[in-house]
């Protein structure tokens, strides 16, 4: 099977899982730049800014639906060597007979991944023109989105700022509309004025990913945009094939105001003095990073 036609079916492996389970990551992070920083004992500002890939918006999403799907003759091979060779004319009028065939169920197939899709985008149906247009509204309309500019093959470049209180717990991205599965950051308030931090989407996950054999065994958005970076050999090729995926390159810190006490991280270097005073934690993000950044802080509060 040559390449095309392999990630045809990963893409279609992909989406499925993504459409039954509605928990796959269906948001990735690109190039960025991120802090979230603890002002006080029941104060935070959160920032982010850089990419956010879209599966449901990407050429992707839409080539695993089968959109603009075009008759290509595939599987011929010599059955001595079983080296690829190309169909001879009645090996390839079998197939676009098969071909033809499914018309109608693929029609039917897209008809309703694309209703899936919808569902889990705030209702936005990703083969509409506008979709773009609807998700960059959608998300200005939101406090704290900023700037939202849409950069093609559902990559979008975003600045994105907000400061709240310590009374809740708070997630990044938050949608309208957008099942609450797929964060980049968490903090999750704890007893006795602590809080964790957690950035799981700031890793390139492994084939340990529970996830990672409904994808089709490609595992997160996070390891898929990995392929990107890609620079040889047969990953490359396929790294070709994965419009708009964006490269995992961000950094992300963690910024603990004076008084308060870092208890737990996962950073290599452990925490630094800030300069304004108090500690930071810093993380440098790649398609290498295969753990997620954590952090236990006692605020005091």
């Amino acid at each position: 099977m040559n390449h095309l036609a392999t990630f045809r079916l990963r893409a279609a492996a992909l989406l499925a899982g993504f459409a039954l389970a509605l928990s796959g990551c269906f948001m990735a992070p690109g190039k960025f730049t991120s802090e979230l920083a603890l002002t006080g004992a029941d104060s935070f500002t959160f920032t982010y800014d850089g990419e956010i890939f879209f599966l449901g918006l990407s050429k992707l999403a839409l080539m695993g639906a089968g959109a603009d799907e075009t008759f290509e003759a595939t599987d011929c091979f010599d059955e001595e060597t079983f080296e690829d060779r190309a169909c001879t004319p009645q090996e390839e009028a079998e197939q676009r007979a098969e071909w033809e065939a499914g018309t109608a169920e693929r029609v039917a197939r897209k008809k309703q991944e694309a209703e899936q899709m919808a569902a889990i985008m705030g209702g936005i149906n990703p083969t509409d023109p506008k979709a773009t247009e609807e998700m960059v509204r959608l998300l200005e309309r939101q406090k704290g989105w900023n700037s939202v500019v849409h950069k093609g093959d559902g990559l979008f470049e975003v600045s994105y700022s907000v400061s709240g209180t310590l009374g809740h717990d708070f997630m990044f991205p938050t949608i309208e509309g957008f099942p609450a599965t797929n964060p980049f950051v968490q903090m999750i308030l704890r007893d006795g004025g602590q809080v964790r931090i957690n950035a799981p989407a700031f890793a390139a996950q492994t084939a340990d990913n529970p996830m990672a054999g409904v994808m089709g065994g490609m595992g997160s958005l996070a390891g898929l945009a990995a392929m990107g970076a890609a620079e040889q050999g047969e990953d490359k090729a396929e790294a070709e094939l994965i419009p708009g995926m964006p490269v995992l390159d961000g950094t992300f810190i963690i910024r603990a105001a004076p008084g308060m006490r870092i208890l737990a991280n996962n950073t290599d270097e452990g925490p630094e003095s800030a300069p304004s005073g108090g500690e930071l934690l810093r993380w440098a993000v790649s398609p290498r990073t295969t753990q997620a950044p954590t952090a236990l802080i006692a605020t005091g509060g």
